[in-house]
């Protein structure tokens, strides 16, 4: 189905599917915990669909299949637990903050974000702020997301796979993070804690007239957090592969292409895409915003379909789409350097 009848089709929704009640309840859900839905969406796509869809590519050898797919079940589940723990309790502080703004933020604050209104949760600048604080957890943990990933990969090969790996020695006393979740009730204290530091964070002056000055652009900055993180996550990837001792030589550099034709792909498909459906359902925006117009959450409604376009789009293409074609493209990349260095 073209883009054009997607447009066509999406302004004939019913006005009573618009206003569902799970449907706005879902959406909030993903305002309020943008990141923790990127995560969990991207641990259930690297568990499953990018190994299925790696595993399907035709002529490419399969140790280097079993890497590529140890790499997306131990960034799935590395990502998942590390941005979950510092996601949970900013996303927690920030609520609090919601429900009590005057509690965590001086006065001046809540009028000049809300151009004296006092109506902070429709103010775009103080969603702004917030938005970013949010989805910015993400990029903060993507080096030592990378860190732990690479020191997974070996044993997810070893005990997954049963890969025995030549001429290196193997180390069974191999140090792991525990990925397991603890169940942290972020409420009282802590909470007000984290709640006051990030009040602090927003009553900046200068923080203020940012998200002024940029407030007409909310909705493109979980696109451009997702993007940098990529971008961040891949290149201290790429460095960890090639200074790790644990991976075979000869299986580094067609772990690190995949990893970088898939990120260059994706973002740049993924921009292309996401502009592309989200001018072409701007009537379908429109008429969201007119029939639950006078529903307070509307902002947080907006907010998280913001969130959830580029968040599918962006997992779709690198866990669904691209995995067949990194995979071949970078053992025979791979393949090719190996070859004029033999020649040379």
């Amino acid at each position: 189905m073209s883009i054009q009848k997607i447009t066509q089709n999406s302004t004939k929704i019913p006005s009573r599917l618009l206003k569902n009640k799970y449907l706005l309840k879902s959406l909030e859900k993903i305002s309020e915990h943008g990141t923790s839905f990127t995560a969990t969406t991207s641990l259930v796509m690297a568990l499953t669909v990018r190994p299925l869809a790696i595993f399907s590519t035709p002529n490419v050898e399969k140790e280097n299949k079993q890497y590529a797919a140890a790499n997306s079940i131990c960034s799935g589940l590395v990502k998942f637990a590390m941005v979950e723990a510092i996601a949970l309790p900013i996303e927690a502080a920030v609520k609090n903050i919601d429900k009590n703004p005057n509690k965590f933020l001086n006065l001046n604050t809540i009028k000049n974000l809300t151009n004296n209104t006092n109506e902070l949760s429709k103010s775009r600048s103080y969603r702004l702020i917030t938005q970013i604080l949010k989805l910015s957890t993400g990029f903060l943990t993507a080096i030592p997301k990378s860190i732990f990933s690479i020191a997974l990969i070996p044993i997810i090969m070893d005990n997954l796979f049963k890969y025995k790996r030549q001429d290196q020695t193997k180390n069974n006393n191999t140090n792991t993070q525990n990925s397991t979740k603890k169940n942290i009730n972020f409420t009282g204290n802590l909470s007000d804690k984290i709640s006051k530091n990030i009040g602090k964070l927003i009553n900046n002056n200068k923080i203020q007239n940012f998200a002024k000055k940029y407030e007409t652009k909310d909705k493109d900055i979980a696109k451009h957090l997702t993007a940098a993180t990529d971008i961040l996550l891949t290149s201290s990837f790429a460095y960890q592969t090639n200074k790790s001792n644990k991976i075979e030589d000869n299986r580094k550099k067609a772990l690190i292409y995949n990893n970088v034709i898939s990120t260059a792909i994706t973002i740049i498909g993924g921009y292309g895409i996401d502009n592309l459906i989200k001018n072409k359902t701007s009537k379908f925006i429109e008429k969201f915003k007119q029939i639950n117009a006078n529903d307070p959450k509307l902002s947080k409604y907006i907010e998280g379909i913001n969130i959830l376009r580029p968040a599918i789009i962006f997992a779709a293409i690198y866990y669904g789409i691209l995995p067949i074609f990194s995979t071949f493209l970078a053992e025979k990349i791979d393949k090719f350097i190996e070859k004029q260095k033999n020649k040379a």
